[in-house]
């Protein structure tokens, strides 16, 4: 629906299917394990107000709302556009660069930037959600439930950019919390967590031409559990 930083664009197929009906996010982001797999029973929780509201907007959204947004020029400024509600600029945050924590107020002006494109696409897709529950929390006030746990937190190493950013997150607890969870667990990393014994899933280009080799920890069989950390 909408770009993120740490979005799994890159890595959602590189991820085991769910084994249970309900899937679950505790940190949501932009969900994008829950938008392969959106004919589930769907929760996303997250800490950060904004991406609550966001989301929330786009489930109760009609196609013709988002499609009479502006189309916003490459370097345009938003945040004085009058005919925008409050959430549609939080929504334009998200939009208007790729990999954005939602705290923009102009597009970017890559060539890669098509608002047009990107709101056709969100359009198209608005039926996905409808059925989804939205909620606004910590990940360690959610019911523990049996599902399909997919668990995507501010990196230890890397996850600072973010609103809740990693210094907020005791790890030790955290991975206590994930052990314990009900059902199928998937807990997303890179290489450099020691948190959980985490597997080496796939190397990616991340930020300013940098590379990182994407992990996975699981209480379910993968098919990274015998790769070795050398082959990267």
């Amino acid at each position: 629906m909408f770009s993120y930083y740490g979005s799994k664009s890159k890595m959602v197929d590189y991820y085991p299917p769910p084994k249970h009906s309900k899937i679950i996010e505790p940190f949501a982001g932009s969900a994008r394990y829950s938008l392969k797999y959106w004919q589930n029973d769907i929760l996303l929780v997250d800490k950060y107000p904004v991406i609550i509201e966001v989301w929330n907007y786009l489930k109760n959204a009609s196609e013709a709302d988002i499609l009479k947004l502006p189309r916003l020029e490459r370097g345009e400024k938003f945040k004085d556009h009058k005919e925008l509600s409050d959430v549609e600029k939080k929504f334009f945050g998200f939009i208007a660069k790729a990999g954005s924590t939602g705290e923009r107020y102009s597009v970017g002006t890559m060539n890669g930037v098509d608002i047009d494109h990107d709101l056709k696409n969100i359009a198209k897709q608005l039926y996905k959600i409808r059925h989804w529950e939205i909620k606004l929390g910590s990940y360690d006030e959610i019911e523990n439930t049996e599902a399909t746990w997919f668990i995507d937190p501010p990196y230890q190493f890397g996850g600072q950019e973010y609103k809740h950013s990693n210094k907020s997150i005791n790890f030790i607890e955290l991975a206590m919390w994930c052990k314990e969870r009900n059902g199928q667990v998937i807990v997303c990393e890179n290489t450099k967590a020691d948190w959980l014994p985490f597997m080496p899933v796939k190397k990616i280009q991340g930020s300013a031409n940098s590379f990182t080799t994407e992990a996975i920890w699981s209480n379910h069989k993968t098919n990274y559990d015998n790769v070795q950390m050398g082959l990267f």
